[in-house]
């Protein structure tokens, strides 16, 4: 498969999904329709879409539909637009771009960043539970909503944030940092692998196999993104680069080195496609979009 034009497909589809399904701030009290362009500037701003792909892509594997799971990668993107939109705050990473641009509170206020950021998050629920999801069973979207919660909670990745922000400038254990990745990047990488294999109806062995898969391609994707931190230009990221060292943040890099991070990151996406063993054809995409990750630049 030519990962390179399924990759501008389905770009494509969760993008008119999102144009679709975003409320319209027409006739609104003026306010509140600063508000919700807010809340576009950031959910439209780019980006590669990984996470509604997975989605997507995790529905394929188990021979589902994937258009019937777009309202839950849309909701995926606003979760984790919502949290790009708060980690760049004063009080979180305060960074001044995000994409390539200025970030939200630097356009619209810190107040008006924070509550951009909550609509974001309740927003998706809506999605998840209203009548954009009407062709998903009660029983399925219920369970939808719960791997997210708990995938984007205190428990996944606003747990992870909060002992990221903790450690920072402290001298913390390697089973620290991992817990840091696994919650704070991971969690939400893996609900959206769960969330597309509920949707496509997944065995019960199928579903454990992308959950493997759902994790290890977390923990990769994180690993990657500490080795940007260090490698990549502002160019190629769209923000500032060499910011872990400077607040003192734990990261692969900084345990192991370049060469062995590097090492850490190919072992996690051998392991996430050997996962997949079992599955057939459907499942190249998950295959291709592991070593994606794996070597993307930014």
């Amino acid at each position: 498969m030519d990962l390179k034009t399924y990759l501008s497909d389905k770009q494509l589809q969760v993008e008119a999904a999102m144009a679709r399904l975003f409320p319209a701030a027409d006739g609104l009290q003026p306010d509140l329709a600063r508000h919700l362009e807010a809340m576009r500037y950031s959910l439209f701003a780019g980006g590669k879409r990984v996470r509604p792909i997975l989605c997507l892509a995790a529905c394929e594997a188990v021979s589902g539909d994937s258009q019937a799971a777009l309202p839950v990668a849309v909701a995926l993107e606003c979760i984790h637009t919502y949290s790009l939109i708060h980690d760049d705050l004063p009080a979180m990473d305060d960074d001044a771009l995000r994409r390539g641009r200025p970030t939200n509170h630097m356009v619209y206020g810190e107040a008006n960043a924070i509550l951009a950021g909550d609509g974001l998050l309740t927003f998706a629920f809506e999605l998840l539970s209203g009548p954009a999801s009407a062709t998903i069973p009660a029983a399925t979207k219920l369970e939808i909503i719960r791997v997210i919660a708990a995938g984007s909670g205190p428990l996944g990745m606003v747990g992870g944030q909060i002992i990221d922000i903790a450690s920072e400038g402290k001298s913390i254990d390697f089973a620290t940092l991992q817990e840091i990745h696994r919650r704070k990047t991971g969690a939400l990488i893996l609900a959206a692998v769960q969330a597309g294999a509920l949707v496509g109806d997944a065995e019960v062995e199928q579903y454990s196999a992308l959950c493997h898969y759902g994790e290890m391609i977390g923990l990769s994707f994180q690993i990657v993104d500490d080795l940007l931190n260090v490698e990549g230009t502002t160019a190629q990221l769209g923000k500032a680069v060499g910011s872990d060292a400077e607040r003192g943040k734990a990261t692969y890099p900084a345990f192991f080195g370049v060469e062995e991070t590097r090492s850490k990151a190919a072992e996690a996406v051998r392991e996430a496609v050997a996962s997949l063993a079992d599955f057939g054809p459907q499942a190249e995409p998950l295959r291709q979009l592991a070593l994606y990750i794996k070597d993307r630049n930014k």
